[in-house]
């Protein structure tokens, strides 16, 4: 297979062992069943020979570009490789052109493909489309929101998940037998660690191992410990773990469990995200999930909010945890805006109706007194 832009001996080195633990074959790759075992859409498109373009779409170290090179690989297919970070139409035009004077096919494999704009996709799509090249693109995000309708009308999604601890524990296992480590010795303790708090991504958990091993020493517990401190908050601002965190956050205050609030207030703060969108959310939820159960908390998420635009980080973080407290054990009670939502709706159905005379306004009630003794009726009228 001509590869184009493929693995490299890095100059300072040897390539980092989750570089060199890639798998080579589909009969390597560890995890993702639902795709690649018997029977799996996927598998059976591949073993078939059918390649066609796809997007996977996946957590960071699920497999992507691993999987992207196999596919390469096994069609006998050209591979270019780009980042859709550094690249540009330029670059894309420049795969096409190759790939128009190539006798074969060329699968041009485009990582963090929500990256391009519409008008960046747009220029992949003649090409996509008369098969000049076969697109595999690769995204943390989720396509349908980030990838232009007519390109995805063009391609398969397929969802890689994120890796079992079974899995990524494997993938350590095989590093070992191999001897890519250089006879490292590991407890079994560490290595089970490393795969339980890797987040199932295999690139954390063999990075991690490579760093304790690098010590020279027997890797314990507390190696593997050490070799994992920091780095291990997945988030991504305006990405899924943005929505999905907050969403966890939500329901866990709506069901009023404290240590979970705290847990993903904790894991929003360690992500960097804004403390003034937790605020909000803190108000908002204490007048939709809390209302006159509680009134005072709508005052405490208020306050923190106050907290975070007059203090700022990182003392403000305190106003927040309190306010996430205080919001998950007070009572809940969405009465005021399901009221709210029937008195709306029946609007909307029957339309607006004017306010009796007595709830009117004195200013009106005014101006019709003076209207009605300008022209009221004569005098003796009754």
């Amino acid at each position: 297979m001509e590869r184009l832009f493929g693995d490299q001996e890095p100059r300072g080195g040897r390539a980092p062992l989750a570089a060199r633990m890639r798998p080579q074959s589909l009969d390597e790759v560890v995890g993702q069943e639902a795709l690649l075992g018997e029977g799996a859409p996927l598998r059976r498109a591949l073993d078939a020979g059918r390649l066609h373009s796809m997007i996977l779409h996946g957590p960071p170290g699920s497999g992507k570009t691993t999987l992207a090179r196999i596919i390469a690989a096994g069609s006998g297919a050209a591979l270019e490789e780009h980042s859709a970070v550094e690249a540009g139409r330029a670059e894309v035009r420049a795969v096409i052109e190759r790939a128009r004077h190539r006798a074969g096919p060329t699968v041009f494999f485009l990582d963090e493909i929500h990256r391009f704009n519409k008008a960046q996709q747009d220029a992949l799509l003649p090409a996509v489309e008369d098969g000049t090249v076969t697109l595999i693109g690769a995204t943390t995000e989720n396509p349908r929101y980030e990838v232009i309708s007519a390109l995805l009308s063009r391609v398969r999604v397929y969802e890689l998940a994120a890796l079992a601890e079974g899995d990524v524990l494997t993938l350590l296992a095989r590093a070992l037998e191999r001897g890519e480590l250089d006879g490292a010795e590991v407890d079994e303790d560490a290595l089970a660690r490393l795969a339980a708090r890797s987040g199932g991504d295999a690139r954390i958990a063999l990075g991690a191992l490579e760093r304790a091993a690098a010590t020279g020493e027997r890797i314990d517990l507390a190696a593997a410990r050490a070799a994992l401190a920091g780095g291990l908050v997945r988030y991504d601002r305006a990405g899924d773990q943005h929505y999905d965190t907050i969403s966890a956050w939500i329901k866990a205050t709506r069901g009023s469990d404290p240590d979970a609030s705290l847990y993903y207030l904790a894991t929003m703060l360690e992500g960097g995200e804004d403390a003034r969108f937790i605020a909000r959310r803190m108000v908002i939820l204490a007048s939709e999930d809390i209302g006159n159960a509680d009134p005072q908390a709508l005052v405490v998420a208020v306050a923190a909010a106050n907290a975070v635009e007059h203090v700022g980080l990182p003392e403000c973080t305190y106003a927040l945890a309190q306010a996430a407290i205080y919001l998950s054990l007070a009572p809940k009670s969405n009465a005021a805006g399901s009221a709210l939502a029937a008195a709306r709706e029946l609007i909307r159905s029957d339309g607006a109706r004017r306010a009796p005379p007595a709830l009117r306004g004195a200013s009106v009630a005014r101006r019709q007194g003076d209207a009605q003794g300008a022209d009221g009726p004569a005098e003796g009228d009754a």
